[in-house]
């Protein structure tokens, strides 16, 4: 679940964290693949593919993958890669919305995953553009406050074009336009401060708080989402309170 670090990482069973580092994995490969398709290669003269390198390594992607997933989008394996990007909107429980993005090689599949997804745990599938205009594409930065305070990363990065830096309770997050991502990510590197992810994400612009029955009915249907393989990302503006969620953990 992307732009929710309130949240998102309080499943602690082992079986669920596996299954989303290879989910991960797959996720960086697949941006790989793409990348090196558009631009060939190179990452010297494919910026995109250097990008999409960088963050595979970052997050312990094997050196043999990536180097299988740049020459496999390169076509030179002789293997066929053609994915496309497509966006499902739903509606979730207490009206929470949700953006879904896929990256697939079958658009038929893809549709009909994330559909049976959505139905069957207790999501409407919504009309085009009924949803997305709720969501604006911005570059987010995460990082670990360690000694940091909100100042030092604020002056770090207010030149590189960073509109704000949150505090999200155990990390900040700086948030800037997409495009002035690899601006922000070369002010902290030469301010030595260490971030944790750098995306480009869909984030709300409201907020939809949920109470303990429906946020229970929120993750059921994240998860599904989460556990497709042609699902990239889910985004959403529903929140949950951190006293709705230490109360979700009793049950588990």
């Amino acid at each position: 679940m992307s732009g929710h670090s309130k949240w998102a990482t309080t499943k602690h069973k082992k079986a669920v964290i596996d299954g989303r580092r290879a989910k991960a994995f797959a996720k960086f490969i697949k941006n790989i693949e793409v990348a090196a398709r558009m631009g060939g290669p190179d990452t010297s003269g494919n910026p995109a593919l250097e990008l999409a390198v960088s963050k595979a390594k970052k997050n312990s992607v094997p050196n043999d993958n990536i180097d299988r997933a740049v020459k496999r989008g390169a076509g030179l394996t002789g293997e066929t890669i053609d994915y496309s990007e497509i966006f499902y909107e739903a509606r979730g429980p207490q009206g929470s919305a949700l953006l879904v993005e896929c990256l697939t090689d079958n658009k038929n599949r893809a549709a009909s995953e994330v559909r049976v997804a959505i139905t069957r745990n207790g999501g409407t599938v919504a009309d085009q553009g009924s949803v997305n205009y709720l969501f604006t594409r911005k570059g987010v930065v995460r990082l670990p406050k360690n000694d940091l305070s909100e100042d030092d990363v604020l002056m770090a990065v207010l030149d590189a074009g960073a509109e704000e830096v949150k505090d999200e309770g155990e990390n900040f997050e700086v948030i800037s336009e997409a495009s002035d991502l690899p601006a922000i990510r070369a002010a902290l590197t030469d301010a030595s401060i260490e971030y944790e992810t750098d995306e480009a994400e869909f984030l709300p612009s409201m907020h939809v708080d949920l109470d303990p029955d429906a946020a229970r009915k929120f993750l059921r249907l994240v998860d599904a989402l989460e556990e497709l393989d042609d699902v990239q990302n889910v985004y959403s503006n529903a929140d949950i309170s951190e006293a709705v969620m230490a109360e979700l953990d009793t049950e588990d």
